[in-house]
C-alpha cells in the first residue's frame, strides 16, 4: 500500500518532521521546560554544574531530559562511548529484538509524542506498528539517538570518568581521562547500567586459561573469528542464548551450552506479579519483604526468551548440557578441555554468560567513597537459611536513589550521589532494569534531587519569599470616588 494512502486510512502523518513539530507543541502546552529555579551555590568555581549524569544510555538520557524539563537546567551528561554506541544496543547486546513488549513507554516521561511508537508510526505508519512484534534492537538505538537530538540533550561523549570525589565544600569533583581540569558538580547521578556498581562475574576456572580463549558475554566478541570453531557457552539466561545464537549464525562448528541446573527455568515470576502498584509502591515495602521477594527471584531466575531459545536450537549443531557445572577447564596446546559431571568436551573458545556482580569496591572511579556506602548487610539480617551474599552487597538506598553513608559524617556528602543503575533493584524494585518502569524511576529521582536543592538553599528561599514585593495592584484599577474610607462616620448612598 502506498504510504500516502496508508496515511489517509490510518490517520497517521508519515512525517518525522511533523512529529517533531508536535513534540515542541506538546511541550509548550505543558509549559516545559520550566523556568530555571535552582539557586546558585555561593562562591562555587566556574564552571560548576548543578547535576552531572554519568551514562547516556536510555535511563541516563531520560534523567537528563527530566531534570532540564523541570527547571534544573545546569545539567550535563557524560558517556565514555562514542556517539551512537552508548549502552548495550549496538555493542554487546546480541538479541534480535528487545525483550520487553513494544508498548513499553521507555524514556517518554509521560509525553505521548516522545514514545517509540510515535517515532515509529511517524515513519512507517500505524499498519506497520500493528504488524510489528517486538522492537528490533538496532532500531531502539536509532530511536534513542533521535530522542537525544530532538530534546537537544547536553551529552558529551568519550568522557571516561575515572574518579568521583565528594568534597567538603558541597561539590563533587569528577576526574575525566584525558581532560586537564576536573568537572565539578553539586549532584552526581550514576546511570551506568547493569554493571555500574560492580563488574562482569566470572567463575574461578576462567583464571586458569588464557584470555584469548574466553570472553564474558559483555565483551566485544569477534564472532566471525569463531567460524568453524567449537564454542562453549556457560549460562542459562537470555544472554547465553543470544551469544550461542550469534556464534552459530557466524558459522561455528558447534555450540555446547553448559547449565548447572536440572533444566532451563521456565517461569518469570516478576512478569507474573508486575503491576503499577508494585512499580510505585515497592520502595515502601518492609525490608524483610523486599529481601524475600528478590531472594526468591534469585532462586527462580528469569528464563531465556522463547524466541531466543528457538533461535539457538533451530541449529542441529547446538547441544544443551544440564546438570553440568564446570568442574575444570584445562588449556591444551590449541584448545580447551571442559570437564562436567558428564565427562569432557573439547572446545576452541568459551563464552561466560554468567552475569554481573555488585561490588562497589571493585570500581576504581568510586574508590574515594566506596567503603563509606551503606549496604544491605549493614541494615538487614535475614533469617537463617535466607542469606544471600549478592543481595547483602547491594547498596541500601534512600527513597530518592541517593546513597546513605555508614557514618554520620558521610551521610551528607553521599546523599549528593544517586544510584540510578541496576544495583538499585533491591531497594527500589525493578525500575532500572529495563524500559517498562523507568519513567517511575526518573520521576522519583528528580523529585528527590529537587527536594535536596531546596533543603540546601532553604534559608535563601525563605529570604526571597520575605523580600518579594512586586505589586499586583498598581492603584489605577479604580477611580478615587469609588473608594469609601472606613474612618468616615456617614456614607451617602446614590440610591
Amino acid at each position: 500500500m502506498p504510504k500516502a494512502i496508508e496515511a489517509i486510512i490510518t490517520g497517521i502523518a508519515l512525517d518525522l518532521q511533523g512529529l517533531e513539530d508536535r513534540i515542541h507543541r506538546d511541550l509548550d502546552y505543558l509549559n516545559l521546560p520550566a523556568k530555571p529555579w535552582v539557586l546558585p551555590l555561593r562562591d562555587a568555581p566556574e564552571p560548576t554544574y548543578d547535576v552531572v549524569v554519568i551514562g547516556a544510555g536510555m535511563i541516563g538520557l531520560a534523567a537528563t531530559a527530566a531534570l532540564r524539563l523541570r527547571g534544573i537546567s545546569s545539567v550535563i551528561c557524560l558517556d565514555r562511548a562514542p556517539e551512537g554506541a552508548e549502552g548495550p544496543w549496538v555493542t554487546y547486546g546480541r538479541m534480535v529484538t528487545l525483550r520487553t513488549a513494544k508498548s513499553a513507554c521507555g524514556p517518554a516521561l509521560g509525553i505521548p509524542s516522545l514514545t517509540f511508537r510515535a517515532w515509529f508510526e511517524a515513519q512507517f505508519g500505524n499498519a506497520a506498528w500493528q504488524r510489528l512484534n517486538k522492537i528490533p534492537r538496532a532500531q531502539w538505538m536509532d530511536y534513542l539517538t533521535w530522542y537525544r537530538r530532538i530534546l537537544d540533550l547536553p551529552v558529551r561523549n568519550r568522557m571516561d570518568v575515572t574518579d568521583i570525589a565528594p568534597q567538603g565544600d558541597g561539590l563533587i569533583r569528577l576526574t575525566v581521562r584525558g581532560e586537564s581540569t576536573p568537572v565539578l558538580a553539586r549532584r552526581v547521578i550514576l546511570a551506568t547500567g547493569i554493571d555500574g556498581l560492580g563488574s562482569p562475574s566470572l567463575p574461578s576456572v576462567a583464571s586458569e586459561i588464557s584470555s584469548r580463549l574466553y570472553a564474558h558475554s559483555a565483551d566485544m566478541i569477534d564472532f566471525t573469528a569463531l567460524a568453524g570453531k567449537r564454542v562453549g557457552v556457560v549460562g542459562a539466561g537470555a544472554s547465553a542464548m543470544d551469544n550461542a545464537a550469534s556464534a552459530l549464525e557466524a558459522g561455528a562448528a558447534g555450540v555446547d551450552l553448559f547449565v548447572r541446573r536440572e533444566a532451563l527455568p521456565s517461569v518469570d515470576k516478576f512478569t507474573g506479579i508486575s503491576s503499577d502498584g508494585l512499580v510505585m509502591g515497592y520502595v515502601g515495602l518492609p525490608d524483610a519483604v523486599k529481601w524475600e521477594m528478590m531472594r526468591l527471584g534469585l532462586d527462580a531466575p528469569v528464563p531465556p526468551p522463547r524466541d531466543s531459545t528457538r533461535r539457538v536450537f533451530k541449529h542441529k549443531n547446538a547441544k544443551l548440557h544440564v546438570n553440568a557445572p564446570l568442574l575444570s577447564v584445562v588449556e591444551t596446546a590449541s584448545a580447551l578441555t571442559v570437564t562436567t559431571p558428564h565427562g569432557e568436551t573439547e572446545l576452541d573458545f568459551l563464552i561466560f554468560a554468567t552475569g554481573f556482580s555488585c561490588d562497589v569496591t571493585c570500581r576504581p572511579e568510586l574508590s574515594s567513597f566506596a567503603s563509606k556506602i551503606s549496604l544491605w548487610d549493614d541494615h538487614y539480617t535475614p533469617p537463617a537459611g535466607e542469606e544471600s551474599k549478592s543481595l547483602g552487597q547491594s547498596p541500601y538506598l534512600a527513597p530518592d536513589f541517593s546513597f546513605i553513608g555508614r557514618e554520620d559524617g558521610d551521610k551528607e556528602p553521599l546523599s549528593r550521589i544517586y544510584c540510578l543503575c541496576f544495583a538499585s533493584v533491591l531497594s527500589h524494585g525493578k525500575l532500572t532494569s529495563g524500559a517498562p518502569a523507568m519513567d517511575e524511576a526518573v520521576q522519583r529521582l528528580i523529585h528527590g534531587v529537587a527536594a535536596s536543592f531546596l533543603r540546601e538553599n532553604s534559608q535563601d528561599c525563605l529570604n526571597i519569599f520575605r523580600e518579594f514585593d512586586r505589586p499586583e495592584l498598581l492603584g489605577d484599577e479604580w477611580s478615587p470616588e469609588q473608594i469609601v474610607n472606613g474612618t468616615s462616620t456617614k456614607v451617602k448612598s446614590n440610591a
